[in-house]
């Protein structure tokens, strides 16, 4: 089932989506002091592009930097984004078979608006054992 929602969402939104991120890493890049912007930028266009069966996690260990980095994002970068993930869930939430997608959609405006010190990973990872010490599964 993740695999066919991900291909309906790769041709609705996630290809449009993931090109808004590519766009922000490349510039995030061409300016030498946002490259940790462009990289961050460039690991959500994946998430953009196939996000079902994959979840977002705090990274142990971010602290002030990435508050600080999260708010510089916000400004140039992130409040845009995020407002596109919020237009294209409304959008696909006028259909019933979008529904899912447009929450999806709904879900990413977190991670759109402070990426630096969050983590992708697969929500099969989360149902896996941790040998002790593993950071993962997040605390909550």
């Amino acid at each position: 089932m993740k695999t066919v929602l991900n291909v309906i969402w790769l041709v609705l939104s996630g290809f449009w989506l993931a090109l808004g991120y590519v766009a922000a890493g490349i510039v995030c890049c061409i300016l030498i002091v946002t490259i940790p912007f462009g990289i961050a930028s460039f690991r959500i266009a994946g998430y953009a592009l196939w996000p079902f069966g994959r979840t977002i996690v705090d990274k142990p260990g971010a602290g002030a930097g990435s508050v600080i980095g999260n708010v510089i994002w916000i400004v140039f970068a992130g409040f845009w984004l995020a407002l596109a993930h919020i237009a294209s869930g409304i959008a696909l939430c006028v259909t019933i078979i979008g529904i899912p997608l447009g929450i999806a959609n709904f879900k990413m405006v977190p991670i759109s608006l402070v990426p630096l010190g969050k983590d992708i990973v697969s929500t099969d990872a989360l149902r896996q054992p941790y040998p002790a010490g593993y950071p993962y599964p997040p605390q909550r």
